[in-house]
């Protein structure tokens, strides 16, 4: 079971879209529309939780190594490339199949244009690079919202 059930209002994109889109939050506030971006949105690197769990085995398989332990490298897992909060937004609608209400508020202190890595070293050390994409981890995240409308059920 994939998906993610923050206590409370979520603090970041993908959670508060799927709360929005599913009814239990009223509106998705994006934080700035003058971003120097293709749509003045901010853009961040989005990583399926499957690839990002991947791209863990991989690493502690290399850490652990066939003759030991190897030490600590730090490797950046990513897609190398972002996508904008509306390219988020859109793409929750489609899988959703629902208009998610939206409205821009001020930028947040600190927030920044665009945040994404360099997942070179990973694809060139572990073997490893993010397969799926921003269509994937909607679908994903919708279905996984839809099958738990009242989150993890204790028990």
């Amino acid at each position: 079971m994939i998906g993610e059930n923050p206590n409370g209002v979520p603090n970041n994109l993908m959670p508060f879209v799927a709360q929005v889109a599913v009814g239990k939050l009223p509106t998705l506030t994006i934080h700035g529309d003058q971003w120097d971006t293709k749509d003045g949105t901010g853009v961040r690197d989005y990583i399926h939780v499957v690839d990002l769990a991947k791209g863990h085995v991989n690493a502690l398989e290399r850490a652990l190594g066939k003759n030991g332990s190897i030490g600590t490298e730090v490797y950046n897992l990513g897609t190398g490339t972002g996508y904008s909060v509306l390219e988020m937004v859109e793409a929750m609608e489609k899988a959703s199949g629902r208009n998610i209400p939206r409205k821009i508020g001020p930028p947040r202190a600190g927030d920044v244009a665009s945040a994404y890595c360099d997942p070179s070293l990973a694809q060139e050390k572990l073997g490893w690079k993010a397969e799926l994409g921003l269509e994937e981890m909607c679908r994903d995240l919708w279905k996984w919202q839809c099958d738990n409308p009242s989150g993890f059920v204790a028990g």
